[in-house]
């Protein structure tokens, strides 16, 4: 069905047949339910703590009683916050936070334990460049310039082999 057929059928419904349809929706299917929940009570900087918190134990797990946990280290747990929240329509400024957050806590462990799959700095290669597009396409680039610049200063910091490829995403910052 077409966005413009299902428009010309919501326009032949009254009211309480939309209120049923809707409730119909909410009860069916699970992200209809976050998304109105979310609408109706958005606890964006509970969310945001939340996610943070994930992300971080990442790359810093917390430790189980008598066993050693070790970091998984994925990229995909951020990159699903991150999604949810864009579908969500959660502020632009907590996003680019989080995807900031994703890189800096990335680089807090790459900085203790040295990493040796090249699938790591591409991975935050990639995440560095969406965050830098995600800020200029919403008009945010100014309030994280200094976030993102300090993020490539530590890829030099820590020599990262692909550290030319984020001086090129910078690079356009100058300007």
């Amino acid at each position: 069905m077409s966005k413009r057929d299902l428009k010309k059928y919501l326009s032949e419904l009254n009211k309480e047949q939309l209120e049923e349809q809707i409730l119909e929706l909410y009860e069916k299917f699970s992200p209809v339910k976050v998304y109105y929940n979310f609408v109706f009570n958005p606890k964006e900087e509970k969310l945001l703590q939340e996610c943070k918190l994930k992300i971080s134990h990442e790359y810093f797990p917390i430790k189980k009683t008598g066993r050693k946990s070790k970091p998984k280290m994925r990229r995909s747990v951020a990159q699903k916050y991150i999604k949810h929240f864009i579908l969500l329509g959660v502020d632009p400024f907590i996003i680019a936070d989080i995807m900031l957050y994703n890189i800096e806590i990335a680089q807090a462990f790459s900085a203790e334990t040295p990493i040796k799959q090249e699938l790591f700095y591409k991975s935050m290669l990639n995440s560095f460049e969406q965050a830098v597009h995600f800020s200029i396409a919403n008009g945010i680039l100014p309030d994280f310039k200094k976030r993102i610049l300090a993020i490539y200063k530590e890829t030099l910091l820590q020599k990262w082999n692909n550290q030319p490829q984020f001086n090129a995403i910078t690079e356009v910052l100058e300007d």
